[in-house]
């Protein structure tokens, strides 16, 4: 095996480079989703203050990186921004009149007021278009709710404020001070996020990467070792084998323990990797896990769940083109429903019902457990456990297609 440079480097070397690209894409989307803030074009062809004050409400917010713009559609189009919002002239006028109507109406309800004031006056100029958003195609359904809730709320907090401004000036005939307006309008209640777990370390791009992807390179396997055991039966080697005064097994389970050695190899090369290599590279450092036992264990359950899916695979290929063929495209469809590829909580119903049979499922529950929990060994026995089933499985298919073709 250490004789073939080229293998190693696709079983070594391209793992590596696979783990560093992904997690640096997917740092990106971290630091863009972490920082909050959304780059929105505004052409504000309205010269009133309402208007002035909805683009300051926007930005205050935290949620977008407000610029102006002569053009909010062609910005959009030459990808300058994915959202773009267009304010009409006119705007504060038609706010303001409809505070005023707003106001007149809650006036009339409590016996302050005439009836003209719920009738309300013309909500501000004729002809006046409305607030437009402009969405990029390629913004996701989630993205464009959150920016239509964004805005949305600093409207609503602009119109509460100029209502209760009308409000306060009818009653009392005078401006509503700047002291009592703030304690009227902010909100005493107080949000405490928590999140579950009992990790220290801040979550990031390599805590989520580098776990899945190990199990990724863990599994790809299969092309070297499915397609050795092919090649020893093509070449007569397994006959060979039996004329010796030992049994096979003794043989497959060297090899298995050589392969579960690679494994770990390969595992230890990305984690410290995810150590050394990634702040180099201006990405966040990997944090490993507080109980050392409990990711050795996982990790060698990992390992020799991937090296018996692997000569699985290879006793029952018939050739080292279908052992290569259908090693590669099974992995691939076991990481996607596992959760590998995608978040296993959005896929389908139709495909989570197969989750439960993916081995990399339970392998990246296990390491997420240790990584992104912060649990012990005994926090992910319930991740153990299937994923032990599984390798034994495989185990068993293999004795038995070994049995079937008088291999063993």
């Amino acid at each position: 095996m250490f004789r073939d440079k080229v293998g190693m480097i696709f079983m070594f070397g391209m793992p590596l480079l696979l783990v560093l690209i992904v997690t640096a894409i997917q740092n990106s989307a971290f630091e863009a989703t972490a920082s909050g803030r959304m780059p929105l074009v505004v052409r504000n062809a309205d010269t009133g203050a309402v208007s002035h004050a909805l683009t300051d409400a926007l930005s205050a917010s935290g949620l977008f990186s407000i610029s102006s713009s002569g053009d909010v559609a062609a910005d959009i189009h030459d990808k300058k921004a994915l959202i773009g919002m267009d304010i009409p002239a006119g705007f504060s006028d038609f706010m303001t009149a409809s505070a005023r109507r707003m106001s007149g109406a809650a006036l009339h309800s409590f016996g302050l007021g005439d009836s003209a004031g719920a009738r309300g006056p013309a909500p501000g100029p004729a002809g006046i278009g409305p607030l437009s958003i402009y969405e990029s195609p390629i913004l996701q359904d989630a993205i464009r709710r959150s920016v239509r809730s964004g805005i949305s709320g600093a409207l609503q907090a602009i119109e509460s404020r100029l209502v209760l401004r009308e409000v306060y000036l009818n009653i009392n005939g005078k401006p509503l001070p700047d002291s009592l307006e703030r304690a009227l309008l902010s909100n005493p209640l107080e949000l405490r996020e928590i999140v579950t777990g009992s990790v220290k370390t801040p979550l990031n791009a390599a805590q989520h990467n580098v776990p899945a992807w190990t199990l990724f390179a863990m599994f790809f396997i299969v092309l070297s070792l499915g397609g050795s055991l092919v090649r020893e039966k093509e070449s007569g080697s397994f006959i060979r084998l039996k004329t010796l005064p030992t049994s096979y097994w003794v043989a497959l389970a060297s090899k298995q323990v050589t392969y579960l050695g690679v494994t770990l190899a390969q595992a230890i090369l990305i984690f410290a990797m995810g150590i050394w290599i990634f702040p180099l590279f201006s990405l966040p450092a990997l944090h490993l896990p507080s109980d050392w036992i409990g990711l050795v264990v996982v990790t060698l359950l990992c390992g020799w769940c991937a090296v018996s899916y692997a000569i699985c695979v290879g006793t029952y290929a018939r050739t080292a083109e279908q052992a290569n063929g259908f090693g590669s495209v099974s992995v691939i469809i076991l990481a996607v429903i596992g959760g590998l590829m995608v978040p296993s909580f959005i896929l389908p119903d139709t495909l989570r019902a197969f989750m439960n049979v993916s081995p990399l499922h339970w392998c990246l529950e296990a390491y997420y457990g240790l990584f992104l929990d912060g649990g012990r060994l005994r926090d992910v026995w319930v991740n153990i456990i299937p994923l032990t089933a599984i390798t034994l499985l495989l185990q068993a298919f293999t004795w038995w297609g070994l049995r079937r073709k008088n291999l063993i």
